[in-house]
């Protein structure tokens, strides 16, 4: 799994067993790989907007994959064999559906590529199959969090902050027709304006703030906020998804244009950003889910921003636990990761649809990636 932040590829071995419903996991290792500068450059800039041609274009696609290649030999230095390849790509573009219009995404790095120089089946490509029926595409996860996060009494909110934030809400397994109820959504920026931010007070010398430690010493301008929180898609009722198009470099300079006119400090612009990132978050739950949340399980590389998580915490309904996905057993660093290899076994092993259409607005539930297997 390689994310919106463009951070790392990360790889997660698990073993598996079961179906769907009565799924177990072992976790038995994880790897995280830099892309090379050069190519981790270019799919940023593609992902900004910046064109390419056809065959530039096919050359970051066969790079993409041959660097996920080299996640799976790393891999099986430690470990070996390895059955079956879940490989989510590199997203660099994501249109959600519109009225009179489908939605459309692109995760580059071939399949064909990885089965075959790996000698490994690959299933790759998975989110073109429920954006064909209808649906957003994303978040793609919901069905993996209901299978190995879900409690028996707790109302639980699973928030992924990778580059965006995207929730699956659980009910309590106890209630009826709880896995029909279950909804997630994308929730809006996650680690994206904040690394922006970083990069951009630090002259591209920093790429995320560590522990948040920058962000805490400032004071967020509660102005520009609330300015900022009417934008539409915070608005937006579910099923909803977002990338980089919408809260990317150029959002990113209109904050930063507001800002001016309040004269803050880059500290306080950088705790402001923080502080929309959270309350972006609580925002989306008070809003759109009816039930008192008993916990939110944080994942993804904002699970370590502690100022971001404290924030998220201050946001929260007093009663409301804060903690990460590591916590209750599932590695919240690669817990991505984890549920793309469960999406791949659901569609080469047990062959049974891996998306929630209540999560996506898809028509109905699909089988989710396409196969491809060594020569």
């Amino acid at each position: 799994m390689s994310g919106t932040s463009v951070d790392s590829i990360d790889a997660a071995l698990i073993k598996i067993q079961g179906s769907k419903l009565d799924l177990r996991i072992k976790y038995l290792l994880n790897i995280s790989y830099s892309y090379p500068e050069k190519i981790r450059n270019q799919i940023l800039r593609v992902a900004e907007g910046n064109s390419l041609s056809i065959e530039e274009f096919a050359k970051l696609d066969e790079e993409i994959a041959l660097s996920f290649v080299n996640v799976v030999k790393e891999v099986r230095k430690k470990h070996f064999p390895i059955e079956l390849i879940g490989s989510h790509g590199q997203t660099v573009f994501h249109r959600p559906p519109a009225i009179n219009s489908i939605g459309y995404t692109i995760q580059l790095g071939r399949g064909e590529i990885i089965a075959n120089l790996t000698g490994i089946p690959t299933v790759n490509n998975f989110r073109a199959a429920d954006i064909a029926a209808g649906g957003q595409g994303a978040p793609l996860v919901s069905a993996v969090d209901a299978c190995l996060l879900s409690h028996p009494h707790y109302h639980r909110c699973i928030q992924n902050i990778g580059g965006i934030g995207n929730v699956t809400y659980l009910p309590p397994k106890c209630t009826e027709d709880w896995y029909k109820n279950i909804t997630g959504w994308d929730t809006g920026p996650g680690n994206m304006l904040i690394d922006l931010t970083i990069n951009k007070l630090s002259n591209g010398k920093q790429f995320y703030d560590s522990n948040g430690i920058w962000a805490s010493q400032g004071k967020p301008n509660y102005q520009l906020i609330e300015k900022w929180l009417n934008h539409d898609f915070f608005h937006k009722k579910p099923p909803k998804s977002t990338g980089r198009e919408l809260f990317g470099e150029e959002y990113l300079e209109y904050c930063w244009n507001d800002a001016q006119a309040y004269k803050l400090s880059e500290t306080d612009f950088l705790t402001t950003i923080t502080e929309l990132t959270a309350i972006s978050i609580t925002n989306s739950y008070k809003h759109f889910i009816k039930y008192p949340i008993d916990e939110i399980l944080l994942c993804g590389g904002g699970s370590h921003n502690l100022y971001l998580k404290e924030r998220i915490n201050h946001h929260s309904p007093q009663n409301t636990i804060v903690k990460t996905t590591t916590e209750v057993g599932l590695n919240s660093d690669f817990k991505e990761a984890i549920s793309f290899a469960v999406l791949a076994y659901w569609r080469y092993v047990s062959k049974i649809p891996g998306s929630l259409p209540q999560v996506t607005g898809a028509y109905y539930s699909m089988l989710l990636g396409d196969v491809y297997l060594p020569f």
